[in-house]
């Protein structure tokens, strides 16, 4: 049975109608959820949370008026503005219902269990507006006090002086954004990364293209370690390249300090695959399916579980659309049809004027 309420949406009670309430990060792992794919189990603090923590507090009136008249190029008053606004929201408690609710599903998720809390904006991961880390995230998140808290935080993340800017240079309204947050009980990784279902370098759709680390994927979404790489060809699920790179630290689990740390690899692991070649193409495969499923070349994340056995230990943490070469227009007929006889006129010898 699921929790679900006007301000919590359990992962697999979300539909692609609860994107406005949801945002980009929980509306992908709705939808992974419903499509059966193996992701850790979590809800969603929806937007509708957020803006009773606003009307409840007369918040709304007071970031409208602060906002007003800021500008991208004067980055002393938005840095000012983004931190009064941060302390504001920081300042009060939830809404009784609100934290009632949230208190409840982190309830059901099991006692006391490790959770990362994400932020999750309603104009987040848009092929046309990326906000991809522009706000907080906070791992290995234990207990119902620390999981009210770290939401409220996420909440005051989307006034960042960064994601202030952001908006004001892209003509995003500030008022147009809201903030939902995701609740995801936490993997205890043994490698984890990010894979995407094309080169970045030069966006070939046929290669699947894989980053991957020790421990948390943190460490590769943030550049702290140089990751291994591996390029799969995407028909035939072939290993076609391959490079091994010195992992010197991962982001792990501490139970004493109940929270994660970075820590340095032994000397034995540091310079060995974290991947072994059927890890390789099982997170390619899952690459390709989550393709396939949303219709676009994606960015996904994705981490081995060291707690669950072989075979049902890789789960999807996060696909969003690939922004970069999904944006650019493809080449036009002429220069296509020149360039496919230009291939027949070298393997002809006649040429293709």
């Amino acid at each position: 049975m699921t929790l679900t309420n006007h301000y919590i949406l359990d992962f697999r009670d979300i539909l692609s109608a609860d994107h406005h309430r949801v945002g980009g990060k929980c509306a992908s792992l709705g939808e992974m959820t419903q499509a059966g794919v193996n992701v850790p189990p979590g809800f969603a603090v929806t937007t509708d949370a957020f803006q009773a923590m606003l009307d409840e507090n007369g918040l709304r009136e007071e970031i409208d008026r602060a906002l007003a008249n800021v500008s991208p190029e004067d980055t002393a008053t938005i840095d000012r503005v983004a931190q009064a606004i941060r302390i504001r929201i920081g300042s009060h408690r939830l809404p009784n219902a609100v934290e009632h609710a949230i208190r409840e599903a982190y309830s059901a998720l099991g006692e006391q269990v490790p959770v990362a809390v994400r932020s999750s904006a309603t104009a987040e991961d848009l092929p046309d507006a990326s906000f991809a880390g522009q706000q907080d995230t906070y791992l290995w998140v234990v207990g119902c006090d620390d999981v009210v808290e770290k939401v409220r935080d996420c909440w005051a993340s989307l006034f960042t002086a960064r994601a202030v800017t952001y908006r004001e240079k892209n003509n995003i309204p500030h008022n147009e954004v809201l903030m939902c947050v995701g609740v995801q009980k936490m993997v205890n990784a043994r490698a984890a990364g990010v894979a995407m279902t094309l080169d970045p370098k030069n966006g070939d759709r046929s290669r699947i293209v894989i980053d991957a680390s020790w421990g948390l994927g943190e460490t590769v979404v943030s550049g702290i370690v140089t990751p291994d790489h591996y390029s799969v060809e995407k028909v035939l699920e072939q290993i076609v390249d391959r490079k091994v790179s010195d992992k010197h630290v991962e982001l792990v689990p501490d139970d004493k300090r109940g929270h994660a740390v970075e820590r340095e690899v032994d000397d034995h692991r540091r310079r060995m695959p974290c991947l072994s070649d059927a890890d390789v193409l099982a997170v390619a495969r899952l690459a390709k399916r989550l393709e396939k499923q949303k219709k676009c070349p994606q960015d996904v994340e994705w981490a081995f579980d060291a707690d669950l056995p072989e075979g049902e230990n890789l789960l999807a943490l996060q696909s969003r659309p690939e922004t970069v070469w999904s944006q650019k227009a493809p080449p036009k007929p002429a220069q296509f049809q020149t360039g496919i006889m230009g291939i027949v006129g070298a393997l002809t010898g006649k040429s293709s004027n």
